[in-house]
């Protein structure tokens, strides 16, 4: 088995890890991150998640979460959806000291196209939401990673790591986003915040749409990104695969071993 996998982790919606994929990421020992979306939250009893923790533990794998997120928004002026929000993230909090996941990551949420019109409202009320969560997570040890998704540019989210550093809140780039949504380049995004980079999910694409490929079979230059990271920090940060296809994940770290600086 390549020494990549003991490094990495890989995404996997908790429905389909119980269902079809545990027995392989225990017999292969894969990482998991586990996908916590409103379905599975609502589905899946106590005693579902206890279980699958348990087997998971018993083969000392790490775990990370990947929290829900459609329709949510962190930095709503709607009282309703903003109460709703927080009642998903309590879920999660439930199942943290189950899993003892490493890291929570979270969509941080900003889309220009909806918020742009209400921004300083909006990064306040993520704040106040991120604060707390992020001051439960850490009664636990685990660090809260916020992830851009349809942010132009690092500056839309800047902020909130700038109020929050030293809380228990760190940076997850998601590259594959970047390459499909932003209007600024990899570059850019890791010189501004770097200071705050704590994790990253990886996945290719062609630049047209969130395709979640297999590494190298897109067009994200992972070699100059990798280079680019390993001149700014001696450590690698929690590193994501995220893809969508069982077929993609053996070609993915296979590229990711290759390319691997550390």
């Amino acid at each position: 088995m390549m020494e990549i996998i003991r490094k990495v982790y890989v995404s996997a919606p908790f429905g389909l890890l119980i269902e079809k994929y545990l027995k392989r990421f225990i017999r292969e020992g894969i990482n998991p991150e586990i996908g916590l979306d409103t379905e599975v939250l609502d589905r899946y009893s106590a005693d579902d998640f206890l279980q699958a923790a348990k087997k998971l533990h018993a083969k000392n794998l790490s775990v990370n979460f990947h929290g829900p997120f459609n329709d949510l928004s962190p930095g709503t002026l709607d009282p309703l959806i903003r109460n709703v929000t927080r009642y998903r993230y309590e879920q999660v909090l439930r199942l943290v000291p189950v899993f003892r996941p490493r890291t929570l990551v979270c969509h941080a949420g900003y889309d220009w196209k909806r918020y742009n019109f209400y921004r300083e409202e909006w990064i306040e009320k993520s704040i106040e939401m991120w604060s707390w969560l992020a001051t439960r997570l850490e009664d636990e040890g685990t660090v809260l990673t916020l992830e851009n998704v349809y942010e132009y540019c690092p500056e839309d989210i800047e902020i909130i790591f700038k109020e929050m550093a030293g809380k228990n809140v760190g940076f997850c780039f998601d590259i594959g986003h970047q390459s499909t949504f932003s209007r600024t380049s990899v570059q850019h995004w890791i010189e501004v915040l770097s200071p705050y980079l704590h994790q990253l999910h990886i996945h290719d694409n062609d630049g047209t749409q969130d395709q979640h490929k297999a590494l190298g079979k897109g067009s994200i230059d992972f070699l100059s990104f990798f280079r680019q990271l390993k001149s700014l920090r001696e450590t690698p940060p929690v590193v994501t695969l995220e893809p969508h296809r069982e077929e993609d994940l053996v070609p993915s770290l296979e590229y990711l071993e290759n390319i691997w600086p550390w």
